[in-house]
């Protein structure tokens, strides 16, 4: 009777959708079968999430009452397809949002997140589904399987695990209700941070006080001014493209101060968008969940399935990573005061002068401009030299897409093909930022992951790159900085992950978490390659190719500042793992003070914010990197490494390590524990040095 009655939900939703021309319950006819971006209305999303959960459950129920003995094909498989249209809709209203966000669909959002949290509930905690499952783990070592099956036996098996099925009834319950309100309160930050990094504006009507910006850099912010008509104006934001050249060039003291500040205190403003007792809540409820399933703290049971293994070798990792960070800023820190000294700033520095201090004393020491430096990387030479470094290893190739539908008017579309000419998916990019309407930071998402669909062939996938790049200004295109075109190449090595995976099932398609990043970090380092540089890096306006005394400045400024950046990026990770560490939550358990003692505790210097203080820390309070932002670090081990190897060939584009890179890691995604997967690649255990190597912080 259960089954009949999911079954007539499934149908009676289908035919509501059908009635409203809903896209959603059609096959896609457009060019690659793209979503129909202009044909989604935001009424058609409710009814998709709730068919598509209906249908999920409806096929999760065949799976029980199948009659038959429980074996990898009936079960395992048949999971593994389950909650097709689910998988259709759920991407498109994630990415739509991200990129186009509006109160309408935050206010969905908000409708969706139990739905969705109570659905897998359903499904994770099913105890009959649990049993079949259990059955054919238990027989594994009698089963014919090879690698791949065996992953995706153990992955499943271990969801069930880690998401409760063992636990007796009382405590499902009590879990149940946890899921639900994480899955609420980690929206509610996010959609807070998005408010309130909108909402702040430093409007400037005195030229004056804006020396030392650049025109393009006030070119920009008279644009913002003049989108609200505010003609005479100029408005800077607290997005990445207007607020850090900002702090690195404005002569303003206390306009730097007032714009840090801000930024700063992101959802920290004792208003109705506060972060800080969502924090408290949601760094209590993860502890109560890690509990009941059995363990000390949340940290444990986040990192139990990650390479790293457990919190103990990541504190190890990250102190050893400290100790040569601080040294160095503080060496940096000396730079910095020396040079407000010479200028007649009175001291002590503060957080608002590291960046434009720091920025003097590197022009001093190696005559470098960043705005001299910005002529040559135009974006979309950015883009060609990403394109030129693929196809150099791989043989792929990019072709821009007219006519598409897109996710947003700015976004363009590109068909990716392999060498022999097979179409390997569909990227699209969207490289500039709306502030409000759009996430901050840079990011690689999906409208449809790479799968093989029943009869075996390969549904290539459909990918996004989202940046929030410096936009063009007057007759200047958009010119990058040097760490704008490092994310560019960064991001771009997610989209490739995406592109290259040759898995046979959805539940093998994901990396171990902290190995994720490996994919993106290894191509930054051919971003700024004297070989690469030659062929993408030229001046906008006369055409030439960067100098190669210009390379060389480049290569000293990637270096020298490296102490601030990964201290700032240690101290975020540190403060991500300390909440996460905590046995036990205090009574009088306060957010700002928390995050004092553990910057204290370390010896952060007063000039050096942690990369994200915790009310904007949505890494980790928004999920995804939650006791994990460590991993771009612990990535960059593999990578920093990996990338040795191409060196000792003496050879940046070796055929032999492109193949191996693309065919023993990209494509097999997780169908082998990580570090399999990279020894395959390299032939022995990374050089964990490598890392301090790469950022010059070995002495």
């Amino acid at each position: 009777m259960r089954l009949f009655l999911t079954f007539m939900t499934v149908v009676f939703l289908y035919l509501q959708g059908f009635s409203q021309t809903n896209p959603f319950f059609k096959e896609w006819d457009t060019p690659y079968g793209v979503p129909p971006f202009e044909k989604i209305k935001i009424e058609h999303f409710m009814p998709a999430y709730q068919a598509g959960m209906a249908e999920e459950m409806a096929q999760i129920w065949a799976i029980i009452r199948n009659p038959e003995a429980p074996d990898f094909e009936n079960t395992i498989v048949e999971m593994d397809r389950s909650g097709e249209l689910l998988r259709k809709v759920m991407p498109v209203f994630s990415g739509v949002s991200s990129v186009n966000n509006n109160p309408e669909l935050q206010a969905l959002a908000r409708q969706f997140s139990p739905m969705i949290s109570k659905h897998y509930d359903d499904i994770n905690l099913n105890p009959e589904l649990f049993k079949r499952v259990k059955v054919v783990y238990e027989q594994k070592d009698q089963l014919n399987l090879n690698v791949e099956q065996k992953k995706l036996l153990e992955n499943i098996y271990r969801r069930f695990i880690r998401s409760g099925a063992d636990l007796p009834t009382d405590k499902q319950a009590k879990l149940r209700e946890i899921n639900s309100q994480l899955s609420a309160l980690q929206l509610q930050f996010s959609q807070n941070l998005l408010s309130e990094t909108a909402n702040y504006t430093l409007k400037a009507t005195d030229k004056s006080r804006l020396s030392g910006l650049s025109d393009a850099q006030l070119a920009d912010a008279k644009s913002r001014a003049q989108k609200v008509e505010d003609a005479g104006a100029f408005y800077f934001g607290l997005d990445n493209p207007s607020i850090m050249p900002f702090l690195q060039n404005a002569d303003d003291r206390e306009y730097r101060t007032e714009m840090l500040t801000a930024y700063l205190n992101r959802a920290n403003n004792d208003n109705d968008k506060d972060n800080k007792e969502i924090i408290k809540k949601i760094v209590a409820l993860r502890l109560e969940r890690a509990k009941l399933m059995g363990y000390e703290n949340f940290a444990e049971l986040a990192i139990e399935d990650r390479m790293s293994k457990d919190p103990e070798t990541v504190m190890a990792f990250l102190d050893k990573m400290w100790t040569p960070s601080i040294k160095m800023a503080k060496n940096e820190l000396n730079d910095i005061e020396k040079m407000m000294k010479k200028q007649g700033v009175a001291s002590p520095s503060t957080p608002a002068d590291w960046r434009y201090f720091f920025n003097k004393s590197k022009q001093q020491k190696y005559n470098i401009n960043q705005e001299e430096i910005r002529q040559y990387f135009q974006m979309e030479n950015v883009r060609n030299g990403i394109f030129y470094v693929c196809n150099r290893l791989w043989g792929i190739t990019f072709e821009e897409l007219q006519n598409m539908p897109v996710p947003h008017p700015e976004a363009t579309a590109w068909e990716c093909k392999d060498k022999d000419g097979s179409t390997l998916g569909v990227l699209y990019l969207d490289m500039h930022p709306r502030p409000g309407m759009k996430n901050g930071g840079a990011w690689c998402g999906g409208y449809r992951a790479h799968r093989y669909n029943e009869n075996g062939e390969r549904m290539f996938p459909i990918i996004t790159i989202a940046c929030n790049f410096t936009r063009p200004s007057g007759d200047k295109p958009a010119l990058l900085t040097t760490d704008e075109t490092n994310t560019f190449f960064h991001e771009f090595g997610h989209a490739l992950d995406g592109l290259f995976r040759e898995t046979k099932y959805y539940g093998t398609s994901r990396n171990q978490r902290d190995f994720g990043e490996f994919a993106s970090q290894i191509m930054e380092h051919w971003a700024f390659e004297p070989e690469v540089l030659k062929v993408y890096a030229k001046h906008y306006k006369t055409g030439a190719v960067i100098p190669s005394s210009l390379v060389k400045k480049i290569e000293q400024n990637e270096m020298y500042g490296q102490g601030f950046i990964t201290t700032e990026f240690l101290a975020a990770s540190l403060l991500d793992m300390e909440y996460h560490l905590l046995t036990e939550i205090p009574q009088d358990f306060e957010i700002e003070s928390f995050e004092t003692s553990v910057l204290e505790k370390y010896g952060l210097i007063s000039q050096i914010p942690p990369r994200y203080r915790s009310t904007y820390f949505s890494h980790t309070f928004s999920g995804g990197y939650t006791a994990g932002y460590y991993m771009y670090l612990w990535a960059e081990q593999l990578d920093s490494d990996a990338f040795e190897a191409f060196l000792e060939k003496k050879n940046i584009f070796d055929p032999d390590l492109a193949h191996k890179l693309r065919y023993e890691i990209f494509a097999r995604g997780g169908t082998e524990n990580a570090i399999v997967l990279y020894k395959n690649f390299r032939g022995k255990e990374p050089d964990v040095n490598a890392l301090l190597r790469n950022r010059g912080l070995h002495f």
